[in-house]
């Protein structure tokens, strides 16, 4: 899991910096897949991890454009409302 800060172009062309959390997953295939939680729909994939996280920085400029251009907000992450890690579970055996 990755957290990235990503610019976000504004209609003035003035520059804001938003930070989402990606999840980068290997796919079987050997691509990786990207998703934004907090940008519902926002997915995207590359060839190669770099090439994953700039397709990253891409689709989530995309989707920020179209929040602006419909007069939505930019939705705002906070760290504190949420985990990101690995959680154990014990399972009965099969």
């Amino acid at each position: 899991m990755e957290i990235s800060t990503v610019p976000v172009e504004s209609e003035n062309e003035s520059m804001d910096t938003y930070r989402f959390t990606v999840i980068i997953e290997r796919q079987p295939e050997g691509e990786y897949l990207v998703s934004v939680p907090a940008l519902p729909g926002c997915y995207t994939e590359g060839n190669s991890l770099e090439e994953a996280r700039l397709m990253a920085a891409d689709a989530i400029r995309a989707y920020c454009a179209s929040l602006l251009k419909h007069g939505e907000p930019i939705p705002i992450e906070y760290a504190e409302e949420q985990f990101i890690g690995r959680l154990s579970v014990a399972l009965e055996p099969a």
